[in-house]
């Protein structure tokens, strides 16, 4: 296995675009005419799949090498659009004591691929963590923050808070939290942490009823799975991600990533967290959106990887979907008619520390492309 030390690794993409430029120097490999796509910021909104023109390319077959498990071929994928919620109240002073909070070391993970593990959230946990402080004494929120990307399931979260509780208090809530997370995610959060330490002065916060409204609003935010595929057994059809927050003054910025294959249920998640938005008095604002890949099961291409991949291994690859964004669903709404296919090597926990990219994977899935290749050629 391949892993990087302390941040991602990469490899989703940058092993497709390696298999991609390896093709380039197979002197020996037979193939028709080649037209590699590299674009610029898949992960952070599919900048460069946005802005290709039509008539650029001349292909009427595309081969995505931007999938994750080796043996299976993608054939449709989830759209999804991302959205705002911001949350404003005035701050006051306040003298009650400055305490730093903290929830780190959960899993994380990519918020379409593993939507449906149930992994921990950290800005739900630190929520429902502070909401249990302020059981007793009012909590005020100075600062709230965490999760930096859209499509990734928030592992850190950090608060600037006030209370007049004592210590002690403020750590028997702490604990009793800490006891509740650890029965309901059990091992799949095994690294799980929670601090509440004092903390230097700050100015202002937000008051207690404004906090505990924030609070509550973030917990009813919906975050996980919302349909599963009625064509699919076993796919995700719509889901919806509390990706960030960023804080300032009495200003709460909440990042949302929501994603579906069915357009109109997408839009039903949308709906939904307006309207939460609305009831808690915060504005929410629309930030775009993406179209999604619309499986085609009589696809002359599929045809052929199915064939290709069974003179290789001896086996029938799996054909499914995928529940997340695919640059497939931007570049088949500009080339109407485009055939394609997505596929790749295993790799496990894309967008996090922890990914790993397996090396024999790779070499056995390049084959497979030169091999998919010279088949198209035939």
């Amino acid at each position: 296995l391949l892993k990087a030390d302390g941040t991602t690794l990469g490899a989703d993409n940058g092993i497709g675009v390696a298999m991609a430029m390896a093709l380039c120097e197979e002197k020996d490999l037979r193939h028709g005419p080649l037209e590699l796509i590299f674009t610029i910021d898949e992960e952070t909104g599919l900048t460069g799949a946005r802005n290709l023109q039509p008539g650029f390319l001349k292909a009427k077959r595309l081969i995505n090498i931007d999938s994750e498990e080796e043996g299976v071929l993608f054939v449709g994928c989830a759209g999804g659009a991302e959205s705002n919620i911001v949350f404003g109240r005035p701050t006051r002073r306040c003298s009650a004591p400055v305490y730093a909070v903290k929830v780190s070391g959960l899993n994380g993970g990519h918020s379409g691929l593993t939507i449906h593990e149930n992994r921990g959230n950290a800005l739900k946990a630190l929520a429902q963590l502070l909401l249990t402080m302020g059981a007793t004494q009012p909590v005020s929120i100075i600062k709230f923050e965490g999760g930096d990307k859209h499509n990734a399931i928030p592992r850190e979260a950090f608060a600037l808070i006030r209370s007049a509780a004592s210590p002690a208090d403020l750590k028997a809530s702490l604990e009793h939290f800490r006891a509740s997370f650890a029965q309901e995610y059990g091992k799949a959060e095994p690294r799980a942490s929670f601090e509440c330490l004092p903390s230097d002065s700050a100015d202002g916060g937000l008051s207690g009823d404004d906090s505990a409204t924030f609070l509550r609003l973030l917990l009813a935010i919906p975050h996980g799975v919302v349909t599963m595929s009625r064509d699919i057994p076993g796919l995700v059809e719509s889901s919806s991600n509390l990706a960030a927050i960023s804080s300032e003054g009495g200003s709460f910025r909440i990042l949302l990533s929501s994603r579906s294959s069915v357009a109109s249920a997408v839009e039903r998640v949308l709906l939904n967290i307006e309207a939460i938005a609305t009831l808690a008095g915060a504005a929410y604002i629309f930030k775009g959106s993406y179209p999604g890949w619309q499986p085609d099961m009589d696809s002359t291409l599929l045809v052929q990887c199915k064939a290709a991949w069974k003179e290789l291994s001896g086996k029938d690859p799996h054909v499914t979907a995928i529940h997340a964004g695919l640059e497939c669903g931007i570049i088949g709404s500009k080339y109407p008619g485009m055939d394609m296919i997505s596929m790749g090597p295993n790799m496990w926990n894309v967008h996090s520390p922890d990914e790993k990219l397996s090396i024999s994977s790779s070499a056995r899935v390049y084959d497979y492309l030169k091999r998919t290749v010279a088949s198209l050629a035939r």
